[in-house]
C-alpha cells in the first residue's frame, strides 16, 4: 500500500479543501473531517506503513503561513472496496468519493502528474476538489519540480478553501513593468532570479540568458529563481523555495503581474482575500509556535450500496398523474440505474409507513423485477415523512446491522410540519438522505435533511409524463468513484405532440458507452406508434419493447450486448385524436472499464457578490480532462412558470470564469420568485469540434534554480502533442440534472446590471490605442448594454479605486452590440506623447437602459517599449553555449510597421545591420 502510505505521509506532511458537499468544518482554528478518497482504479500496495501518520509538516506549514490561525486537525481516508478488507478500517458514514475534498487518481494522459484544484467560480468562491496522482505521491524525483508535497498541498488548499488563484502564468511568464523593465510574472516582485533559455539536443542541454524578441524575451524563456532568497512570499507563486512561508499581502503584492490572482480578485493580494473569508472571521490567532493538536487519521473503506426507497403515497399523489409517474421513475431506477451488488428495499408512507420490500441484493434482472413488483400503484391518506424515514432506516438495520454508509431516497409532494421531530435521529444515523421534491408544495424542510447528511437535493416539476422524475432518479448513482459502474443518462426530453404528429430525433452512442443501453418511451394518454433504428439500419418496433401490465403508459427497449456506435434514430407518432405529451429517456453504461466515458455534471449556485445572481455550471470531462467545443444547453423549470432555455459557454467571459477549462457557464436571469428550480443540461459533441483540454490551476512546474551562481535546470516540463489530446474523443450525447432552492430573490426581480467585462485588451498601434472586448448584456450576459464608460490613467490602482475621477475616453459614438459580440474601439490619448516606456491603463463599465452599471472591467495595459541595449553571453560564461563570439554588444531597435510588424535592426559592433521582420510580440499583461 505504497500509495496509501505516501498519501498519509503527504497529508500529515500536507493536508487539504472543500468540494461540493464537503463536510469539512472549522473547530477552533482546526480543520476537521477532511476527506481524501482513492479512486478504485488505483492498485493496492501491501507495503503500507501507518506510522507515517505522525508527521505534521503540512499542518505546521499552514499554521505558519496563516500567522498561527489555521491547522489540520482530522482527516478521513476512503479506501476503495476493491482493496483487501481489514478489521481496522471503519465503515463509511456520510462520506463518499463523490464528495471528497481530495481525490487520488491516475491521470488520463501521460505526463499528467500536475497537482491541481478544480475551481468553478470567481474570487473567494470555494473549489470543488484537489486532484493528486499516485505518481505525485510516490515519485521522489517530482520533489525537484514541484517542491515539498506539504507545501504543494497548502498551495492547493488555498485554491480550494479560500478561492484564491495562482500568481504565476504559464502563458505570460514575463511582462513590461511600470519602470520600463521586463519582469517575471511573480509575487512578490522581490523574488530574485534570471531569465534563462535552455536548448536541448537529445540528452545534451545548454543554457544561456534570454534575449529580447520584440517587447519581451524570446519564446521558450523561463524565469529561474535563486534558491536562496530573502523574500518570504508567496505560497501561491513558488512554494518550492525554502524561504517562502507566507502569502503575498497588501504590502508585498505585485499588482502589475498578469496572473489569475490579479484578474480574478481585482488586483487584491491572496492574504487580503483570505482575511475576508468566513474562516478568518470565525477564527482567532492561536498562541504557541506550533498547532495545539497533531493531525489524526481514520481509515474508511467503501462498501456495496444499501438503499431504501422511501416513497410518498399520500392522497395528494393522486393528482397530476404523480403516483403513475413515481412508479415509472422508480422502475427506471431499479431496472437501469442501481448498480449490481447493491441492496435495495422499498418503504411507502402516508400517515403511517409500510415495508413493501426488505433489502434485496441486486444480482440479476430477476431480482430487479421482484423489487419492481413491490412499487406502489395507489395513494391515499396524510403525510408523515418521519415515519417513512424511520421505517427506511429500520429495514436497512435489519439487513446489514447498521445504518452507517447507507442511503435513503426520500420522495414526497407534501408538507409535514413535524419533520423536525426526527432531525437528530437523521443526523446520528450516519445515513445519506437524497431528497426528491415533487411539485410546488413539497416540504420546505427537505433540503435540510440532505444538507446535514451530504445527500443530493433534487426537484421535479409536475408534468403528465414521468421524464422529470426519471431525470431526478437518474442522478442517484454510486458515490464510489467507479465510473464504469454508473448509469449515464444520454437523452431525456418530453414534448407535447399534436394528433398524428411525430417526434423524430437521434441520440449518439459513442464508443465509451453502450453496455446496458435502454430506451424508455412514455405517454400521457394513448400508446403511440414508435420504432428505433440503429446506426446499421436495424429497426426495433413496438414488439421489441416491454410494457408492464401494471404500468400501461411506458415501454422499455433493452439493447442486448454492447450497443452499436453511432447515431440511433427514434421515431414516435401520436396516434391519439388530440394532443398528448410524449417523453424519451435513454441510458447506458461504460462499454469497458479500460476507457472512461465522457461525463456531464450540472450545478447551480448563487454568487457571493451583489446582486447575487444565479450561475448555471456544466462540467464536461473525460477522466479528469476538460472536454472542449461541446454544445451545451441548460433548461431551468419551476412549477407555474415557463421553462427557460439558455446556452452555456466556456469562453472566459460573462458568467464563465476561465476559458477552455471544460466548465460551461451562464447567468440565469429569468428568476420568478422564491422557491425551487430544476436544472437539466444537455451536452452534445461532434467529431469536428470536440477535443480534450488541459486542466488549469495547476501547481507550478519549477524549471530549475540558481545556487551559488550556478544554474541547475530540471528536465523541461513535458508537453502533450495535439494528437495525444485529441485521442479517444468523438461525438457524444449526455444529460444531467440538478436543482436549487432560492430565497430572498427580491434583488433579482428588480433588474440586473450588465455583467463585468473580463477580457478587455489594449495595445498601441501607430500612436493609437486599440481596445477589444466581448460585449456584455443589458441584464448580465443577456441582451445588450445601452452605452459604455471608458477611462484611462497612468496608475493601475488609482484607476481601480478612483474610476469616476479618471480621464474619460470618448466612446459616445460606440453603440453596444448583443452580448457575446466582439467590440473594438480605437482612440488617440489626449495630452499623452507615446514614447519609449509609455504605459497606459484602460478600464470600462457597461450601463443598461435603466442606468444600472456593471462592475469595473479588468484593467487592460498598453505598452510602448523599446528593449535596452543587451550583451550576448559568451561561451566562457558558466552554463552557456550560444555560439556567439566573445564580447559582442548587440543593440535592438524596435518599431511598429503598418500596425502588425516589428522591425528589428540588430547592430553588431557598428558596422553590420541585419533587418528581420517578425510578428509583433506584445506585453501579455494587456490580456489580463
Amino acid at each position: 500500500m505504497g500509495v496509501l502510505r505516501s498519501l498519509i505521509f503527504l497529508l500529515s506532511f500536507q493536508l487539504l479543501h472543500m468540494a461540493k458537499g464537503s463536510m469539512v468544518w472549522l473547530n477552533e482554528s482546526g480543520y476537521e473531517d477532511l476527506v481524501v478518497a482513492i479512486n478504485p482504479s488505483v492498485p493496492e500496495d501491501a507495503n503500507i506503513i501507518l506510522n507515517t501518520m505522525v508527521r505534521t509538516y503540512a499542518s505546521n506549514y499552514l499554521f505558519e503561513a496563516t500567522k498561527h490561525r489555521f491547522f489540520f486537525k482530522s482527516v478521513k481516508i476512503i479506501l476503495p472496496k476493491t482493496w483487501k478488507k481489514n478489521s481496522t478500517y471503519s465503515r463509511l458514514k456520510t462520506e463518499s468519493y463523490n464528495k471528497a475534498d481530495i481525490i487520488i487518481a491516475d491521470p488520463y494522459l501521460k505526463y499528467g502528474d500536475d497537482p491541481y484544484t478544480l475551481q468553478y467560480g470567481g474570487c473567494a468562491m470555494k473549489g470543488r476538489y484537489i486532484h493528486f496522482t499516485p505518481n505525485f505521491l510516490l515519485d521522489s524525483s517530482l520533489l525537484k519540480v514541484y517542491g515539498d508535497r506539504g507545501r504543494v498541498f497548502v498551495h492547493e488548499w488555498a485554491h480550494l478553501r479560500w478561492g484564491v488563484f495562482d500568481e504565476y502564468n504559464y502563458n505570460a511568464p514575463f511582462y513590461v513593468s511600470e519602470n520600463a523593465r521586463v519582469e517575471a510574472t511573480r509575487c512578490s516582485a522581490g523574488v530574485t532570479g534570471k531569465p534563462i533559455l535552455q536548448n536541448c539536443i537529445g540528452n545534451q542541454c545548454a543554457t544561456r540568458e534570454c534575449q529580447y524578441d520584440g517587447q519581451l524575451y524570446e519564446a521558450g524563456c523561463v524565469f529561474v529563481p535563486d534558491l536562496n532568497q530573502n523574500s518570504k512570499n508567496s505560497i501561491m507563486y513558488m512554494q518550492y523555495l525554502p524561504s517562502v512561508v507566507e502569502f503575498c499581502d497588501k504590502n508585498t503584492h505585485n499588482y502589475e503581474a498578469p496572473n489569475m490572482q490579479n484578474k480574478m480578485c481585482n488586483y487584491k493580494s491572496t492574504w487580503e482575500v483570505i482575511m475576508e473569508s468566513d474562516d478568518f472571521r470565525n477564527s482567532s490567532v492561536v498562541t504557541g509556535l506550533a498547532p495545539p493538536f497533531e493531525t489524526t487519521f481514520q481509515l474508511l473503506q467503501t462498501q456495496d450500496r444499501a438503499v431504501s426507497l422511501v416513497l410518498d403515497v399520500s392522497g395528494s399523489m393522486l393528482s397530476y398523474n404523480r403516483i403513475t409517474n413515481l412508479r415509472t421513475a422508480a422502475e427506471v431506477f431499479l431496472i437501469q440505474i442501481i448498480e449490481v451488488g447493491s441492496r435495495v428495499g422499498i418503504v411507502t408512507f402516508e400517515s403511517t409507513a409500510y415495508e413493501k420490500s426488505p433489502l434485496i441484493q441486486i444480482t440479476s434482472i430477476a431480482t430487479r423485477q421482484r423489487l419492481v413488483q413491490n412499487l406502489p400503484t395507489t395513494a391515499g391518506g396524510g403525510t408523515n415523512i418521519c415515519a417513512g424515514i424511520e421505517k427506511g432506516l429500520q429495514i436497512i438495520t435489519t439487513a446489514i446491522g447498521t445504518t452507517y454508509g447507507s442511503e435513503i431516497v426520500l420522495l414526497t409532494d407534501g408538507e409535514d410540519s413535524s419533520m423536525s421531530v426526527c432531525r437528530e435521529k437523521v443526523r446520528e444515523s450516519g445515513a445519506i438522505i437524497h431528497t426528491i421534491a415533487l411539485g410546488p408544495l413539497a416540504a420546505r424542510e427537505l433540503e435540510e435533511f440532505s444538507n446535514i447528511t451530504g445527500g443530493l437535493q433534487l426537484y421535479a416539476v409536475d408534468v403528465d409524463v414521468p421524464s422529470k422524475l426519471v431525470e431526478a432518479f437518474s442522478e442517484i448513482t454510486t458515490g464510489s468513484g467507479d465510473i464504469s459502474e454508473q448509469s449515464i443518462q444520454l437523452e431525456s426530453k418530453d414534448q407535447e405532440v399534436n394528433s398524428l404528429g411525430w417526434i423524430n430525433n437521434s441520440v449518439t452512442i459513442d464508443k465509451t458507452v453502450g453496455n446496458d443501453t435502454f430506451f424508455v418511451f412514455s405517454w400521457s394518454r394513448t400508446q403511440p406508434f414508435f420504432f428505433v433504428r440503429d446506426p446499421k439500419g436495424k429497426e426495433y418496433g413496438s414488439s421489441d419493447f416491454t410494457v408492464d401490465s401494471s404500468n400501461l403508459k411506458t415501454a422499455r427497449l433493452s439493447i442486448n450486448g454492447t450497443a452499436e456506435v453511432g447515431d440511433w434514430h427514434y421515431y414516435i407518432q401520436n396516434v391519439d385524436t388530440i394532443v398528448q405529451t410524449l417523453s424519451v429517456t435513454v441510458t447506458s453504461r461504460a462499454a469497458s472499464s479500460d476507457v472512461s466515458p465522457v461525463i456531464l455534471q450540472a450545478y447551480m449556485e448563487r454568487t457571493n457578490t451583489a446582486p447575487y445572481p444565479v450561475v448555471v455550471y456544466a462540467e464536461v470531462s473525460q477522466n479528469f480532462l476538460p472536454v472542449l467545443g461541446a454544445t451545451v444547453i441548460a433548461t431551468i423549470e419551476k412549477d407555474n412558470a415557463a421553462a427557460v432555455t439558455l446556452p452555456l459557454f466556456d469562453s472566459g467571459t460573462g458568467a464563465d470564469m476561465t476559458k477552455n477549462d471544460g466548465i460551461y457557464s451562464g447567468y440565469f436571469t429569468s428568476v420568478s420568485g422564491d422557491g425551487r428550480y430544476s436544472l437539466k443540461v444537455s451536452a452534445q459533441g461532434r467529431n469536428q469540434t470536440v477535443r480534450l483540454g488541459r486542466r488549469q490551476n495547476r501547481a507550478l512546474y519549477v524549471p530549475g534554480y540558481i545556487e551559488n551562481g550556478k544554474i541547475q535546470m530540471n528536465a523541461p516540463r513535458p508537453e502533450l502533442a495535439d494528437e495525444e489530446i485529441l485521442a479517444n474523443l468523438e461525438s457524444f450525447s449526455r444529460t444531467s440534472t440538478s436543482s436549487i432552492k432560492l430565497d430572498n430573490t427580491g434583488s433579482l426581480l428588480q433588474g440586473l446590471p450588465p455583467c463585468k467585462i473580463t477580457d478587455l485588451d489594449a495595445y498601441i498601434e501607430n500612436e493609437t490605442i486599440v481596445l477589444t472586448w466581448t460585449a456584455p448584456g443589458g441584464d448580465l450576459d443577456s441582451g445588450k448594454a445601452d452605452h459604455y464608460i471608458i477611462k484611462s490613467g497612468a496608475d493601475l490602482l488609482s484607476l481601480r479605486d478612483e474610476f469616476d475621477n479618471a480621464t474619460s475616453v470618448d466612446s459616445f459614438h460606440l453603440i453596444p452590440q448583443e452580448a457575446g459580440s466582439t467590440e473594438t474601439l480605437k482612440f488617440k490619448p489626449e495630452n499623452l506623447i507615446i514614447e519609449n516606456g509609455t504605459i497606459i491603463y484602460i478600464a470600462m463599465r457597461a450601463v443598461d437602459d435603466t442606468n444600472l452599471t456593471s462592475d469595473t472591467s479588468n484593467i487592460a495595459k498598453a505598452t510602448w517599449f523599446i528593449p535596452p541595449k543587451v550583451s550576448v553571453p559568451t561561451d566562457d560564461e558558466d552554463n552557456t553555449s550560444d555560439g556567439v563570439g566573445d564580447g559582442i554588444n548587440i543593440t535592438l531597435i524596435v518599431a511598429v510597421v503598418a500596425g502588425c510588424v516589428v522591425l528589428v535592426c540588430i547592430i553588431v559592433s557598428s558596422t553590420v545591420c541585419i533587418l528581420q521582420n517578425q510578428k509583433k510580440r506584445r506585453d501579455p499583461a494587456i490580456r489580463m
